[in-house]
């Protein structure tokens, strides 16, 4: 027997399939934890940065499919996480390849398997982004077990309770707060590092799901970061004195977290501010707004965003669900800084009389391009200034 039929034996022997809430049932064969799982799910369009993707937390509740065909060529390393573990509910793929780069440490199968995520290749994920972006993100079901029919794993997925008023931030963030790296005096990203400045500012980031990469794009500005619970009150961090705060990333539904909208309206006013993605969101509400899901989200390294205050425009990193709607503004109170071009979904805004901004986008990059690092310098400006 030869090499292609061993190939095709073993995944005879792992026969998966997935299951969506439509009814649509697609084959393939188990590359992952081998568990049966729930999750809706997304597409993201990078045709890198896997390892980043997998290790956000954002992506808490979701089967993220890749749109690139071939995954898993670079292996897992250990530079690139963006958090301790995988969060993700499972991962989807066309092609499931081994590692062939210097700078792996485990196969991307391997490290499915070790942190339980499900995940399935062999599928047409050409047809299923279609789809989803027709119908919208979809409830799905993998099923890898062999215990659960087509039909019992449809009707699992139109049963469970989806994101929509989901509080996933509580369930990703850390428990207790903590310093980032306050003794390392280097940061290394995609195996290049760069010496930290010595800290003269301190910050308090609240972690909703907050990436590595974030942290240390903010040591790299010469902010010591205390991260703290997503549950962490305002009060709690007014006695921490920082001279900033930063509202981070993070899965499932903003309006959900009705605890950090509470936090983030009593700290307007108080203390300088900088919201990114769900951050963004929760920001939005605590001045009033109300936030709405979009059909299939933004997940992509892709993503062109016009800057209005400069007319210029940014290639960003986005992952998110929700997005902020624009007619529940007060204009009088917040300026409208960033728009999406691809479907005109608010991207920025800030505070006109408080020191606050925030964005929906992915500013560190991880992955992604480098387009919009300079909102750490900028929030760096906004806390000197203040």
């Amino acid at each position: 027997m030869n090499a292609l039929q061993n190939r095709w034996k073993a995944q005879r022997e792992k026969a998966a399939f997935l299951a969506l809430e439509d009814g649509t049932v697609l084959q393939g064969y188990s590359v992952g934890a081998r568990k049966d799982g729930l999750g809706e799910v997304v597409f993201n369009t990078g045709m890198s940065g896997y390892q980043e993707i997998l290790s956000d937390p954002s992506y808490g509740g979701q089967f993220v499919t890749m749109t690139y065909t071939q995954i898993g060529n670079t292996g897992i390393n250990d530079e690139d996480m963006e958090s301790a573990r995988l969060y993700l509910s499972g991962f989807i793929v066309h092609e499931m390849h081994g590692p062939s780069n210097w700078r792996s440490r485990v196969a991307l199968e391997e490290a499915l398997v070790r942190n339980g995520v499900p995940a399935i290749a062999g599928i047409d994920t050409r047809s299923l982004t279609c789809r989803l972006r027709e119908k919208g993100s979809l409830k799905g079901y993998i099923a890898v077990e062999g215990q659960v029919d087509s039909k019992e794993a449809v009707a699992r997925a139109r049963k469970w309770e989806g994101l929509v008023g989901q509080d996933y931030a509580s369930r990703v963030s850390c428990t207790s707060p903590y310093q980032w790296d306050p003794d390392s005096r280097l940061t290394c990203t995609w195996g290049v590092c760069e010496r930290v400045p010595a800290a003269d500012l301190r910050v308090v980031a609240f972690d909703y799901g907050i990436k590595w990469n974030i942290l240390r794009s903010l040591s790299l500005k010469g902010m010591r970061v205390t991260v703290v619970p997503a549950r962490t009150t305002a009060r709690e961090v007014l006695e921490m004195k920082p001279d900033g705060v930063f509202l981070s990333n993070g899965p499932a539904d903003p309006a959900a977290v009705t605890y950090a909208v509470e936090a983030a309206r009593e700290l307007i006013g108080k203390v300088p501010i900088m919201g990114i993605c769900l951050g963004h969101q929760l920001l939005g509400l605590a001045v009033g707004g109300r936030t709405y899901k979009l059909k299939f989200g933004h997940h992509g390294c892709n993503h062109p965003v016009q800057n209005l205050l400069t007319g210029g425009v940014e290639i960003t990193s986005q992952n998110h669900n929700f997005a902020v709607a624009p007619d529940s503004l007060d204009t009088g109170l917040v300026e409208l800084t960033h728009l999406s071009l691809n479907d005109g979904t608010i991207e920025g805004l800030r505070h006109r009389r408080e020191p606050m901004f925030c964005v929906q986008y992915h500013p560190e990059a991880g992955p992604g391009p480098h387009d919009p690092f300079y909102l750490f310098q900028q929030f760096r400006d906004m806390i000197t200034s203040a």
